[in-house]
């Protein structure tokens, strides 16, 4: 086999805000259901109730004087530093991100420049031909960034590649919904270079689908549930839960299952397991339903790290992050050996679904 080019991950950053809030935070909120009636139930059964489905104890917000580019900024600045790369050798910087720039001063969609354009700025990289744009993409934004970026470095038309995945969920969350504490903010950070080599490392291959003609608005802005709100005219991030429950156990372990077959790899050669966090229970499953289609019912110990019940859902940010905690050894007892093989997946509003293989 002749030399190829391959992406391969160098270096990984994260930014972890600082402010937590446990469920118990949730105790005095009064929550409504979609049809704006309010929910006549003790709300310390309803947040009981909540972790028993999701696993999530606490989130991560990020203090008032941060936004989306900020995080994202510290993120990258934590990437280059880690590793000691030259900011002026990228030659693009991605941010996967799903509402911008929100402040809790004003709550419009700022997205002009590019929050890629901004961590640029904020990095002080004078370099004209490092190439800074966004990608929105639901959750799985940041994956498919790095698919993205994949292709460039593939190509040759790049060798090096910042991709960050950054959200502040907590300022689009409606307090007067359930689903609201499902949400987190935070961001990762990843540098993909481009390498030569004999035998296949790095990402070995990928895919992606988008269900929209059934799928599409199961994730949606919408006004908060209590109609008598001040600011009602603001939107929400709002979800059909128990459908998106379903789409991702019946759509997703078969995902992965395709991208495993590309690149003619099984699951038993698999050491981690890296999949997007929004309901600690529906990961379990689908990591069950997985293993199923390749008729295995035993799983193998720590084969998926977990990070949701205590960082929440942070959409794009939830895998990079998890990654970073993982090769940092601060996700004890996971780790990350040289020639392990892992899979990435995610799910989002879209509804898209992608999935990676990659060999470390």
């Amino acid at each position: 086999m002749g030399r190829k080019i391959y992406s391969v991950i160098t270096a990984t950053g994260k930014y972890i805000p600082t402010k937590t809030v446990k469920n118990s935070d949730f105790i005095t909120n009064t929550f409504y259901e979609s049809n704006g009636e309010k929910i006549d139930k003790d709300p310390t059964i309803i947040v009981d109730k909540f972790q028993e489905i999701t696993t999530i104890a606490e989130r991560k917000y990020v203090t008032d004087n941060m936004v989306t580019s900020d995080i994202a900024y510290e993120a990258a600045k934590d990437a280059l530093l880690s590793s000691e790369t030259n900011k002026e050798t990228l030659d693009y910087l991605i941010v996967a991100h799903n509402f911008g720039d929100i402040s809790t001063e004003n709550r419009q969609l700022d997205i002009v420049p590019s929050l890629a354009s901004r961590v640029k700025q904020k990095l002080g990289i004078e370099n004209p031909n490092c190439i800074a744009y966004d990608i929105t993409f639901g959750c799985p934004g940041w994956l498919q960034a790095i698919i993205q970026a994949d292709y460039f470095i593939r190509s040759g038309d790049a060798k090096k590649i910042m991709v960050i995945g950054a959200d502040v969920l907590s300022r689009i969350a409606d307090p007067y919904d359930r689903d609201s504490m499902i949400y987190a903010d935070g961001a990762g950070a990843t540098i993909l270079e481009g390498k030569e080599s004999e035998t296949p490392i790095g990402i070995l291959t990928h895919s992606t689908r988008s269900d929209t003609l059934e799928y599409a608005n199961m994730l949606y802005m919408g006004k908060s549930f209590n109609e008598t709100k001040e600011n009602s005219d603001h939107l929400y991030l709002k979800m059909n839960g128990r459908k998106l429950y379903m789409y991702a156990l019946d759509k997703v372990p078969t995902a992965i299952k395709e991208c495993l077959d590309k690149c003619n790899t099984h699951i038993k050669d698999i050491k981690k397991i890296l999949i997007h966090q929004a309901n600690g229970k529906m990961d379990e499953a689908i990591l069950s339903r997985l293993y199923k289609l390749f008729d295995i019912s035993i799983l193998p110990e720590n084969i998926m790290p977990m990070s949701i019940s205590w960082l929440g859902n942070s959409s794009v940010a939830t895998i990079p992050t998890l990654l970073d905690l993982i090769i940092k050894g601060q996700l004890n007892p996971h780790t990350i050996q040289k020639g392990d093989t892992m899979v990435f997946a995610s799910v989002g509003a879209g509804m898209n679904i992608n999935a990676m293989i990659y060999k470390n």
